[in-house]
């Protein structure tokens, strides 16, 4: 049998956790898919599933091989649509993921300019508020806030965002503003924990780091919620700018603190390595780039 043909098979296998399903997925027969994956594990000399009656499970090799074949199975598809021309109109399914907020605000509209351009084109918009797996998870862009770890990945910068200190102009008329972040432990403090999962803040001050150690009054898993606490006139707070732009523009909430603000955070879009990118990806990228880029938050 052709090897991308068992690989494909067997990625089947394994996304489907069991014979049955991938079969399914496939349209061929149980026994053929069965037949398939024997016949790679025998081919490669090594074991790739443990099977019982009611699961499959790959073992350590299975899954070095199955993260390998994934990569291969993506670039021979990126072959096949770089042979269709550079011109060629973008189809089939994008899958997308960004952090909730910041889908919400950027990347949505984003997603409906590009649905009107290319109606053609499914996309799957996946905004959680953590670090996706894009290979275990198939997705082909991502939007990233952040220092990014070295990978197989194309990064893109278009934009920064800023880790600012605010409060209500209510809190800081009764309780005064800050001058010097070793203020901040006289103060009530509500903690983001997504930004800072530590009892602690750091900072800038002649480009030294300063980290301050603080004792919280409230600490809050999302973001929303801390900017409520913020703007009700509860305490200090720390987010990303863009997440309270509109508190910020409307006076609900002011910056503190900013001259010892630490450097500001990058933005990327992550897709796919290769040779290729398929017409899919790459429209949605130079959309969303040139989008980004615009953002008046976000540079």
């Amino acid at each position: 049998m052709a090897r991308l043909h068992l690989m494909s098979v067997y990625v089947a296998v394994v996304e489907a956790e069991g014979f049955a399903g991938g079969a399914r997925k496939l349209q061929m027969s149980p026994p053929a898919v069965t037949r398939a994956v024997a016949a790679l594990e025998e081919r490669l000399g090594v074991k790739l599933l443990n099977r019982t009656t009611r699961y499959v499970r790959m073992t350590e090799a299975g899954q070095k091989y199955y993260e390998d074949a994934k990569r291969i199975i993506a670039l021979a598809d990126e072959a096949d649509d770089a042979v269709l021309g550079i011109n060629a109109e973008p189809r089939g399914q994008l899958t997308v993921t960004a952090s909730v907020l910041f889908g919400r605000l950027f990347i949505m509209p984003g997603i409906v300019e590009y649905l009107r351009r290319y109606p053609t084109v499914e996309v799957n918009a996946l905004f959680v508020d953590r670090v996706v797996n894009m290979l275990e998870e198939g997705v082909d862009v991502a939007i990233r806030i952040g220092d990014l770890p070295d990978s197989s990945y194309r990064a893109l910068r278009v934009g920064t965002v800023r880790r600012v200190l605010c409060a209500s102009p209510g809190y800081l008329d009764k309780h005064g503003i800050p001058q010097v972040p070793e203020d901040l432990p006289n103060h009530n403090i509500i903690l983001a924990r997504g930004l800072n999962p530590a009892n602690e803040m750091r900072f800038v001050r002649d480009s030294q780091s300063l980290t301050v150690k603080l004792q919280p009054m409230l600490s809050v898993s999302d973001n929303d919620s801390t900017a409520s606490a913020a703007m009700a006139g509860l305490g200090i707070t720390r987010l990303l700018n863009y997440q309270i732009a509109e508190p910020l523009q409307t006076g609900k909430l002011q910056i503190i603190l900013s001259d010892f603000e630490s450097p500001p955070v990058p933005v990327h879009i992550l897709h796919r390595e290769g040779r290729h990118s398929s017409a899919k990806i790459r429209s949605f990228v130079d959309l969303m780039a040139e989008r980004l880029r615009a953002e008046l938050a976000l540079n």
